[in-house]
């Protein structure tokens, strides 16, 4: 995408409604304004809050917002210019249940409340498979802190990747820290009785993937 591009979609972010981009010190220096209060503030319903975390172009956030009209989705990325599709399809499309936040996943416990998400939905994130960079892994034991933080006591977490590393990585990191694994498959589209709303929704990336026939692997657990 070239420069020009990019900041057109920067400049249409800012007219957008569905769009929040707090500066860093907004969260860090200060209680952020919306923390808590997403639900009451931006969607005005009481509708249980999920969050997708590096939703990239925002499908999966719009497909499932889409899916579950009576749930409230955020798609949170640092990179607006990609999550600039899903905010304008959603704004074309009439959808009310669909928000996205510019920051980095490592600030979502100071963009919302303690207790105010139902679940969060991690997909396709980089495995980040160097030994030096498992602190930025996406499931690793400080980003679960984060999560627990955040979420209800009953409040659940989604990961979908290509990555059988990913998977197995998450998988011993659950079982090893005692948490609840309510659901594991290292190849969901292969297995009967998968939970639809993993397997009806696709991004382009995993339509390739299913198209090179590589298994898409699924957990669904509770922290602990």
């Amino acid at each position: 995408m070239g420069s020009k591009n990019k900041l057109k979609r920067f400049r249409e972010n800012e007219t957008f409604d569905n769009v929040f981009q707090p500066k860093r010190e907004d969260l860090v220096d200060a209680a952020y304004e919306l923390q808590g209060q997403w639900n009451a503030k931006v969607f005005k319903n009481d509708h249980p809050l999920v969050l997708e975390l590096g939703c990239g172009k925002g499908e999966y956030t719009t497909a499932l917002a889409k899916k579950f009209p009576n749930k409230n989705f955020i798609g949170i990325d640092i990179k607006g210019a990609r999550f600039w599709r899903g905010a304008k399809s959603a704004l074309e499309e009439g959808l009310p249940n669909v928000a996205f936040l510019r920051t980095q996943i490592e600030l979502v416990d100071e963009a919302f409340g303690k207790s105010e998400v139902d679940e969060i939905w991690i997909t396709f994130p980089d495995p980040q498979i160097k030994y030096k960079r498992t602190k930025h892994r996406m499931t690793n034991s400080i980003f679960l802190e984060r999560y627990k933080k955040i979420l209800k006591p009953e409040g659940v977490v989604n990961l979908k990747t290509d990555s059988e590393f990913m998977h197995g990585y998450t998988l011993g990191l659950l079982h090893g820290g005692g948490h609840e694994v309510l659901y594991a498959n290292h190849n969901v589209y292969k297995q009967e009785g998968s939970p639809d709303e993993v397997t009806s929704i696709q991004t382009y990336y995993e339509s390739l993937y299913l198209n090179q026939d590589k298994p898409i692997t699924y957990i669904r657990f509770k922290i602990k």
